[in-house]
């Protein structure tokens, strides 16, 4: 091919589209050849490229946030209702029932929360100190048929009434603590009373060697 020959025939689009420009040009008094249209061309396709980007960048568009973020800027669920502690009180106070207590709360909120003690009321051996349980029985200055403390804790025999004992002087009993003690109240709640000793079994907690532990110290 000679030195100055110009590139290969386009096709004929690309061909008429060349001419054109190349007439243009030649239009206007100069004649840049095959080589210098092409030039032209590619750099007028670059330039419409470059508008259309730039047109494109500078229309508002939507931004849709990950769903991490998303859940990050949801307000929480509220949360569930401040725990609280029911729980029935009895004996000397003034107003006997239910009361609605914050959990932690202790047997002395019960008290009060029941109106206090009766004129000449006593809180005998109760441990006011004591957290509450939910559900539990708090009876206040209370002693069975018989009792020589004014828990119920003691009485003919020194042995523990099962029936009439409060949560306090159960749990003064060998291996018992107040969550197992507060189980044998509900026990008696569920069944209304111990017809024998051996239903301690039964109880959620009591094996058999807690079990031995207890059956010689109460009675029913």
């Amino acid at each position: 091919m000679p030195p100055d020959a110009g590139p290969p025939e386009f096709t004929t689009g690309a061909g008429d589209l060349m001419g054109t420009v190349r007439a243009r040009v030649a239009t206007a008094g100069l004649d840049p050849g095959r080589r210098g249209v092409l030039a032209l061309l590619l750099v007028g396709a670059v330039a419409a490229l470059v508008a259309g980007a730039v047109q494109l960048r500078g229309r508002p568009h939507e931004l849709t946030a990950p769903p991490a973020l998303v859940r990050a800027g949801t307000p929480a669920a509220s949360s569930s209702p401040t725990a609280e502690v029911v729980v029935s009180v009895a004996g000397t106070v003034r107003r006997p029932g239910l009361v609605h207590l914050p959990a932690g709360s202790r047997v002395d909120d019960a008290v009060r929360a029941a109106g206090g003690l009766t004129a000449g009321g006593q809180v005998g051996l109760l441990n006011l100190a004591r957290r509450l349980v939910d559900g539990e029985q708090v009876l206040v200055g209370v002693a069975a048929a018989g009792a020589t403390g004014a828990s119920g804790a003691a009485v003919a025999g020194g042995l523990l009434d099962l029936n009439a004992a409060t949560a306090d002087a159960i749990d003064g009993l060998p291996g018992i603590g107040p969550v197992l003690a507060q189980r044998i109240v509900d026990w008696r709640t569920e069944h209304g009373r111990f017809a024998s000793v051996d239903q301690l079994r039964e109880v959620p907690g009591i094996g058999e060697s807690k079990y031995a532990q207890l059956k010689s110290k109460v009675t029913v």
